[in-house]
Formats: C-alpha cells, structure tokens, sequence
C-alpha cells in the first residue's frame, strides 16, 4: 500500500510542467505600455519592441531608455468537496496560497535613425519573469497522499481536521522561469509614407521546478517513521532564435502599423540534482541511477520492478532529457491616430499562435485555440512638459479543463493601465505607470482519486507599478 501511495504522489509531481508560449509570453516591457497598453503604432524609443519599423518617424540620433518594473501577483487554486468522509479534511478544502514574486523586472532600450535608415535594441525578459512557491503543495500530489492514507487507517473517519491526525504530512511546490530575450531591428524607410524593419531575437530560457512530499508517523517500525519522501530538484536551461518583421504606413494623422514575429523553438535540457523516493525505508535514488548506468538503462530497470507503472511518468524529469517549450508566433496590427496635436489614440490587436507551439507532452494538442489580445490606449500632453494616458487590455485565451493544471493554468483577463511622462528638458523624460489585471476564475471538476469528485477554482491577481527614463541625444 505505501509503494502505491509513492507511485501516485510521485506520478503527480512528475506530470505538471509549466509551459512557455503565447500564454506566458510578456508585452509590458516598457513604462510606457503600464500606462497605455496599446502601443503598437508607437514612434516613440518603446517602439524598438512594439513597432520597429515606427521608429522611422521618430527621434533623428541616438536615444536610449532604462525601465524598471515590480510586479506582485497571487497564483491560487481552491478545492471542495461534498463526498464523505473527505468533505471534513483540510486537504480537500481549502485554498493553497501560491505566492509568486519576481525582483525589479529590467529592460534596455536603444535606439539610432539617420535619414532613412534606422536601427533598434531591446533587451529584457520575454517570457515569465519570476517564481511561484505553493507553501502547502498543491492539490494533485497532496490529495492522493492524504486519501490514500485514509483507507488503512491512518486517518479516522471522524470530523477532525488534518491538525490533529497522527502523522505529519509536508507538502512544498515550487517552480521558476526566466526567459531573456534580445533583439535588434533594422529599418527603413521606402516611401513618404511607407517604412519596413527585419530584425530576429535571441531567447534564453532559464528555470527550475523543486518539491517534496513527506509523510512521517513516528510508530511505524522504518528508519526515520517515513510513510514516504519524495524530492525533486531539476533544473532546465535552453535557448531559441525568432525572426521579425515589422511593417509601417503613415500618412497625416493616422498610421498603421503590423508586426509578426515567428515561432521561437525553444528546447531544454535537464540538469537533475535530486530525484528520489524513499517508501516505507526503502530508497530509490533515481536521478543516481540514471548518471551510473544512462537513463535508458534507468528506465528499464524501474519498468521491471513494482514502480513500472510510473517509470513512464519521472523519464522527463532525468537528467540530460530535453524538454520543448516553444514560444509562440506573433502578429499584432495597430491603428493610431493623432485627434489633435495634444491627443493621441490607438486600438490594437494580438494572435498567439499557441496550438503550433509545441509544448511539453504536446499540451498545446488540448487547446481550442491560440490567444487573442485587444488592446485600446489613449495619451494627452496637458502641456509641453506633462503627459498622462490610459488604456485597457482584454486577453482571451483558448482554455480547456485539459490544458489547465495545477503547476500551470491560465485565467482569461482585462487589464487596466494609469500613468504618465514628464519631460525634465529636451533630452529626458520620465515615465511612471501602473496597472492592475482583473482575472476570470476558471473551474474544473477533477478526480485525483477512484469515487472522489473534487472541485478546483484557479484565480489569479495582478499588479504592476513602473518607472523608466528615456534620454535623447
């Protein structure tokens, strides 16, 4: 019975990877989007991301811009059921708090036009940008562990919480992703009215999944009382390339402007520091095995032994295993246009072509759709030295229950941004912005184990404050 609750808590552990692509990938790099949002038709330096070839109607010379960014966020998931007699243990009820944090988030900008031909830079984090720790685990490994424990005896069929049962059971999730993204454009202008810019950027994923599952009960007769130990610690690391092109028509008050960036093929590589069980005293140090005798070799030992059942489940966590997190292509049009020489407005479009994106386990497959983004921003100089601006985000993703898991999931969105520049002098202006998401809960029923109906509500929250300083010279 414990190398069956083993085999189920570890199989669940092992199965949620989080995914790169459209539904990870960042557009907020410069302070100029927190307080607009809609920037596609940009002339401004925040151009060298979001409209290159714009930047044929901008600032003859050099420019450059420095951003800063803190976001702060909520990743939780809330589980209930009615079912006796589970419907009186925490573990199936309750919300496990995932706390996601990121530093300063930072990003470069630069920037030179001379005559007709241009050239841009960009560097920041395209992808993710921070780490989510879940202090209690997180339901598809810590429901089949307590509920496994219940049928021998360990738990009794009473209404007490899980305080006061007579084991301890430690639960820890955590994950990180980082991808950095560098960029550079070249522009020119064909026409009057007509400019076009090619350039390509360089992504680096960077991230690390660490969890453990521990149930000790000091009476049992094994070295330690451990009922079961799980580890995990892997990190992946991987880079990819994406070409762009970036095309722009302006004429009087109005531009339009469009922009594609193709699919970034991004693959990782595991670099596995622990993968072990330990069960009723017996230990399986699995990622030590792989290094001795290959991960092949690995995983035709386990299939011969009482854990064949998952042996299929921990090979992509092994190390050397390379794992596909594709970002996505991108196309986003904009129509900007100028009411008068104070205001400005733009409505813009984006489509992530996610279900092309080859995810790990081929997750895109469970899609219904790739992502659409709508995006509308207005900007009023008050007068030659302060400007302020609004705008609003609505993202629409393509879920379903199949897609969404608990190391990993998705709520559709609107976003608001406020904020403002001040130009110190001819040369700087500083930006300052915020804006706030406002997320869609998505439910799912779920079933970790035989006769168990359990109901998951994912929820998300959202901040993001900013300041940056642009310099033209």
């Amino acid at each position: 019975m414990m190398r069956k609750i083993a085999m189920m808590a570890f199989a669940a552990v092992v199965c949620g990877k989080a995914s790169a692509g459209g539904l990870m990938t960042n557009t907020n790099y410069h302070i100029a989007f927190d307080r607009m949002m809609a920037r596609g038709a940009s002339f401004d330096i925040d151009a060298a991301y979001s409209n290159p070839a714009g930047l044929s109607w901008g600032h003859d010379g050099l420019q450059f811009s420095l951003d800063f960014q803190k976001p702060w966020q909520n990743r939780d998931i809330t589980v209930s059921t009615e079912q006796e007699p589970f419907k009186n243990y925490k573990e199936f009820n309750m919300k496990y708090e995932g706390k996601a944090s990121a530093p300063i988030v930072p990003a470069l900008f630069a920037a030179y036009k001379k005559n007709k031909f241009n050239v841009s830079y960009m560097l920041g984090i395209v992808g993710s940008g921070g780490s989510v720790k879940y202090d209690n685990g997180v339901p598809m490994f810590t429901i089949p562990v307590v509920g496994m424990l219940s049928p021998i005896g360990l738990i009794p069929n009473t209404n007490e919480v899980s305080g006061k049962y007579p084991y301890q059971l430690d639960t820890k999730l955590e994950g990180k992703q980082y991808i950095f993204g560098s960029q550079i454009n070249f522009g020119y202008q064909f026409t009057d009215n007509f400019a076009a810019a090619v350039g390509i950027r360089a992504n680096y994923y960077d991230g690390f999944y660490k969890g453990n599952i521990t149930a000790n009960y000091p009476a049992m007769m094994s070295q330690n009382g451990h009922l079961l130990d799980l580890q995990l610690d892997c990190k992946q690391k991987g880079w990819g390339l994406a070409p762009i092109i970036s095309l722009d028509y302006h004429k009087g008050p109005l531009t339009l402007a469009a922009k594609y960036e193709f699919r970034t093929k991004l693959e990782t590589e595991n670099d596995t520091k622990t993968l072990s069980i330990e069960s009723m005293g017996t230990v399986t140090d699995v990622n030590a095995l792989s290094k001795q005798v290959g991960n092949e070799a690995t995983m035709a030992a386990l299939s011969q032994t009482s854990m064949a059942a998952m042996a299929g489940k921990i090979g992509g966590y092994l190390d050397g295993v390379k794992t596909r997190y594709d970002m996505p292509a991108l196309f986003t049009f904009a129509v900007g246009y100028d009411f008068s020489e104070k205001l400005r407005g733009t409505l813009e479009y984006h489509f992530f072509d996610d279900k092309n994106a080859k995810m790990a386990n081929d997750r895109q497959e469970t899609l219904n759709r790739g992502t659409f983004e709508y995006q509308a921003g207005v900007e009023y100089d008050i007068n030659e030295k302060f400007t302020v601006s609004l705008g609003a985000q609505r993202t629409d993703y393509g879920l379903s229950d199949d897609y969404q898991q608990n190391t990993s999931f998705a709520c559709d969105s609107w976003s608001v941004g406020v904020g403002g520049a001040v130009n110190l002098n001819e040369h700087i202006r500083i930006n300052a912005g915020y804006f706030i998401t406002l997320y869609e809960d998505y439910k799912k029923n779920t079933q970790y184990l035989p006769s168990i109906n359990t109901t998951e509500t994912y929820s998300r929250t959202n901040n993001v404050i900013g300041i940056g300083i642009d310099y033209k010279f």
